[in-house]
């Protein structure tokens, strides 16, 4: 009924149909943000030739979620998306506050050396801050086998497809000589 409920809302056109659906997914899981996630999954990857390795822990409310198929594929995908992008965060509200006054200022002393106006300087930091978080937070990265689509875009289909609350909680990425955990 959903679906053709979206069809003709969107007059007939699927990929409007689609969106209008992934919408109403999205707004269903913000509802469900609140409620306790104490069951999932750590799932582990170690990359081709044993250099880099992941632990990755992502909780959902139920443990029959937590064994389907699709929860085990996302946290595999998720694994795999952290051994190659390194992120140093999952969200950008997790990033250490000095991180990102560092960033700023870098940002605003480029923008003032290349002769920007003071008024616009603030406009060019929050740009580059945006991409700065798309590169180094998890949920804002976009995913490695589909760049149309981000980390947290995969997390709330996910989260609409099981109806529970699902948290990436913490991962750690091992390189061989470093460990880098969060």
């Amino acid at each position: 009924m959903a679906c053709k409920s979206a069809l003709e809302d969107s007059e007939g056109n699927i990929n409007k149909a689609v969106e209008i659906l992934r919408k109403k997914g999205i707004a269903k899981a913000q509802k469900r943000e609140s409620r306790i996630a104490s069951q999932g999954q750590v799932q582990a990857y170690v990359h081709t030739g044993g250099k880099i390795g992941v632990l990755v822990e992502v909780n959902c409310e139920t443990d029959f979620s937590a064994n389907t198929e699709d929860f085990t594929s996302f946290s595999k995908n998720l694994a795999m998306q952290i051994a190659a992008t390194n992120p140093i965060a999952i969200s950008a509200d997790k990033l250490p506050p000095e991180v990102v006054e560092r960033e700023k200022e870098i940002y605003r002393e480029q923008a003032l050396q290349e002769g920007k106006p003071e008024k616009v300087v603030a406009k060019i930091v929050e740009g580059k801050l945006m991409k700065f978080y798309s590169e180094v937070c998890l949920l804002n990265q976009a995913y490695i086998r589909d760049p149309n689509l981000t980390i947290e875009d995969l997390l709330n289909e996910l989260k609409a497809k099981t109806g529970e609350n699902i948290v990436v909680s913490r991962f750690v990425r091992f390189h061989l000589g470093t460990a880098e955990g969060v």
